[in-house]
């Protein structure tokens, strides 16, 4: 392929990339994963930071994820410093698609606690996935500031992210059994009942947890953000 072919190809995968049909724009992603060409890279890498669309995101991620690792690793790492949530998240979600433990050191204790709940998520997520042996105490240790934290939904992957770290956790999570805060205590307690039982549901170690806090005169967490 000649420069201009490439140029050509490169300007017509960005077009795709932003048709009106998130349809059309899924069935691009896929093409481009399928056929593979390291100048893919880039454009799919910033189309990740805009796409509106979930199921066309994850194609995206499945895209770069079929292009070289390293070449792919060294693309996505910056965008975890980008002042955009949307790029930090999808970013987080391909390196934990990659599964290459390289990408560790950038899994940042900045970006386990962002400000943005879904990127927050998406570190826990990420972290569980690459966190190599022996780091995973500490890992926990960052994980347990964040219980009591968001809705239903990011409880809930801060818990399955502490439960996938296994008997390493328990120490961390033993500790947030003792916090102050009525909300920490009590998240600390679900999350014990999912290490203990990782097929317990969520909701279900959440309630129970909420009777254990009030069978020892804890205050009660009234309500969760749906």
């Amino acid at each position: 392929m000649t420069d201009n072919q490439l140029e050509d190809t490169l300007n017509r995968l960005k077009a795709a990339l932003q048709a009106e049909s998130a349809t059309a724009r899924m069935n691009t992603a896929m093409a481009a994963g399928l056929r593979p060409h390291d100048a893919y890279i880039d454009v799919l890498v910033e189309r990740c930071a805009v796409e509106p669309d979930f199921f066309v995101r994850d194609m995206l991620t499945w895209a770069l994820i079929q292009h070289d690792h390293t070449l792919t690793l060294a693309r996505v790492l910056p965008e975890l410093n980008s002042e955009i949530p949307q790029a930090r998240a999808q970013a987080l979600h391909t390196l934990s698609k990659l599964g290459d433990q390289r990408a560790w050191p950038a899994i940042t204790t900045q970006l386990l606690t962002d400000p943005d709940d879904q990127v927050a998520l998406t570190a826990w997520r990420a972290a569980a996935a690459l966190v190599p042996d022996g780091e995973a105490p500490a890992l926990a240790e960052v994980l347990v500031t964040q219980f009591g934290r968001g809705d239903r939904a990011t409880q809930r992957g801060l818990s399955r992210a502490l439960a996938a770290l296994g008997d390493p956790a328990a120490p961390a999570i033993e500790r947030a059994k003792s916090d102050r805060s009525p909300a920490v205590r009590t998240h600390a307690l679900a999350t014990e009942q999912l290490v203990a039982d990782p097929d317990v549901g969520f909701d279900v170690a959440l309630e129970a947890a909420r009777r254990t806090a009030a069978l020892h005169g804890a205050p009660l967490v009234e309500h969760v953000k749906e």
